[in-house]
């Protein structure tokens, strides 16, 4: 096992929290306690004797405190392998072996996070502190490093009982960490000085991660990276899952587009709408979401734009449902909701959606900005004679945000702010366009009056000749194809009106 007793500790971190104990601890071990700064001052108020590190090099802390620990008679003693000819040398130089390094680096990705003054910025990178974590983990077979204050609990705890000795399997476990911690703040500093750059490098680091009950499948494992806290509180339910994962980002990104609209509610399964509705009230946008398809809202995911009150929630409380999304409860919806336990609730904090996105394929990853174009009225470029009304370009720029959020090729048919009718995951834009009407037949939806929207460009008139045989007035497309103009030809024939965005919103 190499156990090894630990008779000095070098002490220099950042966040201080949770350190006391391991102070108190070292102290009555008999452990001889290096320091420096304000971690120096720290340890002396806790009424602990401290040798500084500048009385060890015989330097001042120099340079504003950017050079404090860099020097040989701090890396050698950690460095050096506890063996004859490396400890003759400590002995030449004076060098104190240094058993345990315990650092919290600066706060880099907070102060990026808080500020865009460049000088705090840079001031939070931290150069001594990860030095001695990579030359401590290195050196693990003889040393101990606590790299961050994430493992404060586990080295006091190691401490206690273990009573002041390590195994080389606790060294080496430290060591893990600790590259782990360095090289999630290396990227996190990369990406820094990357943004906006031509460099095509992909670095990504996530700190926090849960394992999922399973993946895709009950016989795939499964980890979520990120920090789920950060975006939601969790209000009630089972633990979440791989697919619900994946469907509560699909919900987060359409209800993005009406963050601050009337009140919306959208019925998402399997990441597509099948439901989605604005109207004065959340009730009134929770019955007509819920109209579209109350079929396929069975085992959905829910999701709105307003605090749900009781009046919703009962109305919700009847069917059954995966997950439920909004800004708040009310006391007595959230009463009601809770009351079965399997529901997840998710108050979200922010609709926040990545600027940029990626995802695994091949023996690679891609990387693109994320879709976050949202069509205004000035962006509907009318191509026919006939103009859209005021009411049908309310309309158009709601099935837009429909139809961007359906798996291509889709089609998105809406009336009255509500998505009557929806094809999505076809090969042809035809048969997303039958799909869409038989849907808004079989749930009693009439289309005369109604407006189509496509996610890309219609390549053949067919789909404006099928949409006004149904009584489709209005279409919304982004165009681009060579035969752009037939299409044209026949709503000009035919008295329809169409407008193109030159956005394409294709969804894989």
């Amino acid at each position: 096992m190499n156990s090894k007793k630990i008779t000095s500790a070098l002490i220099s971190v950042f966040h201080k929290e949770g350190l006391e104990e391991i102070i108190l601890e070292l102290h009555r071990l008999g452990v001889t306690i290096y320091s420096t700064g304000g971690t120096q001052t720290y340890i002396e108020n806790l009424g602990v004797p401290v040798k500084t590190v500048e009385d060890l090099t015989s330097y001042p802390s120099i340079l504003d405190g950017r050079v404090k620990t860099l020097h040989p008679k701090v890396f050698g003693g950690i460095l050096a392998r506890r063996e004859e000819e490396h400890r003759a040398q400590l002995m030449q130089y004076g060098i104190p072996e240094l058993d345990v390094v315990i650092v919290d680096l600066y706060p880099f990705e907070e102060t990026v996070a808080s500020t865009d003054d460049e000088a705090a910025i840079i001031e939070k990178i931290d150069i001594g502190g990860i030095s001695l974590i990579r030359a401590a983990a290195k050196n693990f077979k003889d040393v101990a490093v606590v790299p961050s204050k994430e493992e404060y609990a586990m080295f006091l705890k190691l401490l206690q009982d273990k009573q002041g000795f390590t195994d080389q399997e606790d060294r080496k476990e430290l060591a893990r960490r600790a590259f782990k911690v360095s090289s999630n703040y290396d990227v996190a500093i990369f990406n820094y000085f990357n943004e906006g750059t031509a460099d095509l490098s992909f670095k990504f680091s996530i700190h926090r991660s849960d394992i999922l009950r399973y993946g895709e499948n009950p016989h795939q494992n499964g980890v979520f990276f990120g920090d789920f806290d950060k975006m939601f509180v969790k209000l009630n339910g089972k633990a979440i899952s791989y697919n619900n994962l994946v469907d509560i980002d699909a919900a987060v990104q359409i209800m993005r587009e009406f963050k601050d609209a009337d009140p919306t509610f959208a019925i998402l399964k399997h990441t597509n709408s099948c439901g989605l509705a604005t109207r004065p009230t959340i009730l009134e946008a929770w019955q007509a979401a819920l109209a579209c398809d109350n079929v396929s809202a069975f085992g959905g995911i829910f999701v709105c734009n307003k605090s749900v009150d009781l009046a919703t929630a009962k109305e919700i409380d009847e069917l059954f449902y995966e997950v439920l999304i909004a800004p708040d409860f009310n006391s007595d919806a959230l009463e009601l909701l809770s009351k079965k336990k399997n529901r997840i609730l998710l108050k979200i904090k922010d609709f926040f959606v990545r600027p940029r996105s990626f995802r695994s394929l091949l023996n690679g990853v891609v990387e693109q900005d994320t879709d976050l174009k949202i069509e205004t009225k000035a962006d509907l470029k009318v191509a026919t004679k006939a103009t859209p009304s005021d009411s049908e370009i309310k309309d158009l720029l709601f099935a837009n945000i429909a139809v961007k959020h359906l798996k291509s090729n889709g089609i998105a048919l809406v009336k009255n702010q509500q998505l009557i009718g929806m094809g999505c995951g076809q090969p042809s834009r035809v048969d997303a366009l039958k799909q869409a009407i038989n849907k808004a037949k079989a749930f009693g939806f009439d289309l005369k009056g109604a407006v189509m929207a496509s996610d890309a460009f219609f390549p053949f008139p067919d789909c404006v000749e099928i949409a006004d045989n149904e009584g489709i007035t209005a279409v919304t497309q982004p165009g681009g194809s060579i035969k752009d103009q037939e299409s044209i030809d026949y709503c000009d024939a035919h008295g329809m009106s169409m407008v193109m965005t030159g956005t394409r919103h294709f969804r894989h």
